[in-house]
């Protein structure tokens, strides 16, 4: 991915909300946003 590019990650797992949060700040992504749709996790991180 280039830099400012925005991925979207799909998780059924429900620690990947701790472990996404945990990823942005190790990684320095940002963590855009976060939501739970019908019990699948939906994260947007831009990468810096």
């Amino acid at each position: 991915m280039d830099r400012g590019q925005v991925m979207r990650v799909l998780a059924t797992d429900p620690g990947a909300m701790k472990d996404f949060q945990a990823f942005s700040k190790q990684t320095g992504n940002e963590l855009l946003h976060m939501t739970e749709e019908e019990q699948v996790f939906v994260f947007y991180i831009r990468k810096r």
